[in-house]
């Protein structure tokens, strides 16, 4: 089916566009009403993933009331664990909880990869729904997490602030370490190409707990398994997205995808100089600017947007938007975007 609008796909492959496409992370969830309308009525997070038909009405929400030029699939990174055998829950106003934990060799015996087809059919059938109720409408990302931001999950078995088991673990156990990454590597690799094969135009690594890292860390054992995943998906364009990651930029260049996602800390103009012109970027308005006055939203929407220049730029914020912030507020960011970014390049005319 042709895209009624291609801006992203476009913007992504490195083609000159008539504007700069906008999406945001998170944009499916805790910000609209009329997501928590559909979550209330359900027992809870997990059970909403879990729901293809419902999945695909909070995905493409954003579109409707946002107008961004992206829908993403409303789904979880942590159903890789779960589809390997390592089951997590979604604790209200607490955040996902393994019950058991990676810790020993025989731990990994229990797991293993991922059957895409008949573990994570759901989010297959999500995918082939919201194609079909998109309709052309907008593109569809696909995602997943990178190999060691799963991998913190696993071992802690919650979220922290420092993954300090998980990093422990590398310094005590790197054999078994990079056996889990591995197997992490090899669903997540099975779980993109399903994605794709059930409609996704586009797929984004997050790797959320990059910036935890050392250099020499993030190198063995991140950016080594992002690579393998970046080189088995050639079908459509690829993001990865490394929050904190900023020692890594430059090698960021040498991956086989199309865009890389900057988060609010990494200057535009550094990051474009270490990871060069044929890369597009992705981002990078600090969230919390959402927090101000109209006209600071508007004015640091155009800084941002003069950074970075009028091609090869996806514009988002530099992470997700945080729950509590003002859906009239987020338009103002993706209205400026449009308005400013197309007499951006009419000035160029």
């Amino acid at each position: 089916m042709e895209l009624k609008n291609d801006l992203l796909l476009r913007a992504a492959k490195g083609e000159k566009t008539e504007r700069t496409p906008v999406w945001l992370m998170r944009q499916a969830g805790r910000i609209l009403p009329e997501y928590r309308a559909v979550r209330n009525s359900l027992s809870g997070f997990v059970e909403l993933v879990q729901n293809p038909e419902l999945a695909a009405e909070v995905t493409i929400q954003p579109v409707d009331i946002l107008g961004v030029d992206a829908a993403i699939i409303f789904s979880d990174i942590l159903v890789i664990p779960e589809a390997m055998g390592l089951p997590y829950e979604m604790v209200e106003k607490q955040g996902p909880w393994f019950p058991e934990t990676i810790s020993t060799h025989s731990d990994l015996e229990k797991l293993s990869v991922a059957d895409v087809t008949s573990d994570l059919g759901y989010v297959l059938d999500a995918i082939k729904v919201t194609k079909k109720e998109l309709n052309g409408r907008v593109p569809l990302i696909g995602f997943a997490g990178a190999p060691w931001t799963i991998f913190c999950y696993m071992i802690e078995g919650h979220g922290s602030k420092t993954f300090s088991k998980a990093r422990k673990m590398l310094y005590n156990e790197p054999i078994l370490s990079n056996q889990l990454l591995q197997m992490i590597t090899d669903s997540t690799i099975k779980y993109l190409k399903a994605q794709i094969a059930a409609g996704a135009d586009i797929v984004q690594l997050f790797d959320s707990w990059a910036g935890i890292l050392p250099e020499n860390h993030y190198q063995q054992f991140s950016l080594k398994y992002i690579k393998q995943i970046c080189d088995a998906i050639d079908e459509v364009p690829m993001t990865v997205f490394a929050k904190g990651a900023y020692f890594a930029r430059s090698e960021m260049r040498n991956l086989n995808c199309r865009t890389i996602g900057l988060d609010w800390n990494m200057d535009i103009e550094a990051s474009r100089r270490l990871i060069g012109e044929n890369k597009t970027l992705q981002g990078n308005l600090d969230p919390c600017a959402l927090y101000g006055s109209i006209a600071e939203i508007e004015h640091a929407t155009k800084k941002m947007l003069d950074t970075f220049g009028p091609y090869n730029h996806i514009a988002n914020l530099g992470h997700g938007v945080y729950p509590d912030i003002d859906p009239e507020k987020v338009k103002v960011f993706i209205n400026t975007v449009k308005e400013y970014s197309s007499q951006m390049r009419s000035s160029l005319a």
